[in-house]
């Protein structure tokens, strides 16, 4: 039996008239979770190849939620259909931002890997690292590790993520941010990757230095003893020494370099709304 209208509008209204509220919360979920997205995707642990895209999808979804919890997303339908394209253009560009300058950051380690292995003669132990897709020496890969490790120690992963969530307040969605602090920030992290690696890899390379001009006066003195039977296991055995004696102070080092990434992403997404 059909009932009439005003019955209908008295039981609460139209059947699918609800729909579109359905429809502009997920279109606030779809804008919350652009960021926020972009950055669990770029950023150097959350992009990682090690956790499953279920995991990361997840992950986005909660955050999002988040987002739609404690900051102001605008209806969709108070954008033009040419400015919600580029909002969402601008939102996935902030989050890659933000992951590629983390990223900067935690290639010190990478590159100090890089130049000790090439000191030490151990550039040959390469394998394929899955997150650059190239062959990487097993030094730096070990560096990346052991950062990673002491990163989530010190509680860095809630730090950037509370920095990215924090973002949404002093820069809301649909506001355009000065990419002129991105450029800088950009730049100020790939100087100061070269800094930290050298940093890193200065005293190791130096006594590896030493330890070469040794063998060779030795090998030049004594030419029976060549290269492959005297000089090579001498440098292999110097640089384990060398990695175990210097764990202390390679931990610190690794671990100011984690705290610096940790405040530029703070300063860099701060000066973004402000010019």
């Amino acid at each position: 039996m059909l009932l009439p209208l005003t019955e209908l509008q008295a039981m609460g209204g139209l059947p699918g008239l609800e729909l579109n509220a359905v429809m502009s919360v997920m279109a606030k979920f779809m804008l919350a979770s652009l960021r926020i997205g972009a950055f669990l995707v770029v950023s150097p642990i959350f992009g990682s190849t090690a956790i499953p895209v279920q995991v990361r999808v997840i992950v986005a979804a909660f955050l999002a939620v988040m987002v739609m919890g404690y900051s102001d997303v605008p209806d969709i339908e108070s954008f033009s259909e040419l400015r919600i394209i580029g909002v969402m253009i601008t939102e996935l560009l902030i989050g890659i931002a933000a992951g590629l300058i983390l990223t900067i950051w935690f290639s010190a380690a990478v590159l100090a890997g890089e130049k000790i292995a090439t000191s030490a003669g151990l550039g040959y132990a390469a394998q394929i690292d899955p997150n650059s897709g190239g062959q990487t020496p097993v030094v730096s890969q070990m560096l990346s590790l052991f950062m990673i490790i002491l990163f989530l120690g010190v509680n860095g992963h809630l730090v950037v993520l509370r920095t990215m969530l924090e973002s949404y307040d002093y820069l809301p969605i649909g506001a355009m941010p000065a990419w002129g602090a991105f450029i800088k920030g950009g730049i100020g992290a790939a100087s100061a990757m070269f800094v930290a690696a050298s940093i890193i890899m200065l005293p190791i390379a130096i006594i590896m230095l030493l330890i070469n001009l040794a063998v060779g006066v030795i090998t030049r003195s004594s030419p029976q003893l060549n290269l492959f039977s005297f000089a090579f296991p001498i440098s292999l055995l110097a640089i384990f020494i060398l990695f175990y004696l210097s764990v202390d102070s390679m931990s610190h080092a690794l671990k100011d370099l984690g705290i610096s990434a940790m405040e530029n992403l703070h300063l860099v997404m701060e000066a973004m709304s402000h010019g």
